[in-house]
């Protein structure tokens, strides 16, 4: 059950409870339409990933704005989705066991859904969910581009699969998934850009295999928040999947652009109001705000507005700072603004999303697929 929200609409910043999950409208809406202008100038659909923000109004948003419907990565975040109006949507990841796959055929009756594969057996049993409740199913071909991660290799294994998936009466080969994780925090923007021109090769040669036996790819999808303007413009990608920029995080921040400069095209939407509980000493401070409130898997996040300050460490409902002798130390009670390493994974530890501009809270969305891991 979702607990009670940190605030009320009309209260303003420093009213709100701590520790919460705080979205800055004004930057929010700034890196929504970016992306959807620079998708728009490019010539390619945009389909935003939903399991950055696990929010359907934020969804609704991004549509609004011209994305084609959303990326899911579980059958349960879509189940959300479509149950919020959203009916466009590509489970971008393989779905297997014959329970997971009647729920994903049975959104089919509500929603255009498509899922990815990169096996063989699992082609038969999508069919086989699909053929019970009567339905047909896009599915993607999942091509490893470099991540190593899921995916068959581009080629040959990638058009065995093609051909399976034309074979079954209930699904129809709609294309590529060709996403390279591993590219999204290389630091320099040319590391980047020239692991995805490699990647971008690899799915044109793959394309061109599969127009040679007759099948015509729709989607040729993939793009993160770190490399989307390199498949943009790459003439092959026709479909971005970014997600992060929609919030940003401490993590992204440390990517650079052309002229060596840290990336700046979105703004940080994204921080965790959290107070001072304790101060055990002079220049030491602990926030009520630990694990249970940010992920720590790209690192202990960043603090807003103090310079000089270090983050010592974080325990589930604790994080320890230690302040510069020449900054003015916040006393208990006192609002400390946490920016997070991996914006991704904290979403889904919170059950709203404050959303506030100029200092107000405007409104408060529930994160509807929080926890969605089925």
């Amino acid at each position: 059950m979702a607990t009670q929200p940190a605030a009320k609409i009309g209260e303003s910043w420093q009213d709100i409870d701590t520790p919460a999950l705080v979205v800055d409208l004004d930057h929010l809406e700034h890196n929504l339409a970016t992306m959807a202008d620079y998708a728009r100038q490019q010539g390619v659909r945009l389909r935003p990933h939903s399991k950055s923000h696990k929010c359907p109004a934020i969804a609704h948003q991004q549509i609004a704005l011209g994305a084609v419907g959303v990326c899911c990565q579980k059958v349960s975040e879509a189940e959300v989705m479509v149950a919020h109006g959203i009916l466009d949507i590509l489970v971008s990841n393989q779905i297997i066991g014959r329970a997971k796959l009647n729920r994903l055929a049975a959104l089919a009756k509500q929603a255009e859904i498509a899922v990815c594969v990169d096996n063989i057996d699992n082609i038969d049993e999508i069919n086989d969910a699909a053929e019970r409740f009567n339905v047909s199913i896009k599915v993607l071909v999942e091509v490893n581009v470099g991540s190593a991660r899921c995916g068959v290799l581009p080629g040959q294994e990638t058009l065995i699969l093609a051909k399976a998936i034309a074979e079954c009466e209930h699904l129809h080969f709609a294309g590529l998934q060709a996403y390279h994780g591993g590219a999204q925090h290389l630091r320099s923007f040319e590391a980047r850009r020239r692991t995805i021109l490699q990647a971008a090769n690899l799915v044109e040669e793959t394309v061109s295999l599969l127009a040679e036996h007759g099948f015509h790819c729709d989607i040729i999808g993939g793009g993160g928040t770190g490399t989307y303007i390199f498949e943009a413009t790459s003439g092959i990608y026709n479909e971005l999947q970014v997600g992060s920029y929609v919030f940003m995080d401490q993590d992204y921040s440390l990517n650079l652009n052309a002229q060596g400069e840290p990336i700046d095209e979105f703004k940080q939407s994204l921080s965790i109001k959290s107070a001072v509980l304790s101060k055990p000493q002079s220049h030491r401070c602990v926030l009520d705000a630990g694990l249970k409130a940010f992920s720590t898997d790209s690192g202990l996040p960043g603090i807003a507005r103090y310079e000089h300050t270090k983050v010592l460490g974080a325990a589930d409902e604790h994080t320890n700072i230690e302040f510069s002798k020449h900054t003015q130390v916040p006393e208990i009670g006192d609002a400390v603004t946490l920016l997070p390493s991996h914006c991704d994974p904290t979403v889904n530890l919170h059950d709203w999303l404050i959303g506030i501009r100029k200092g107000q809270v405007q409104t408060i969305w529930p994160v509807a697929a929080r926890g969605a891991l089925l």
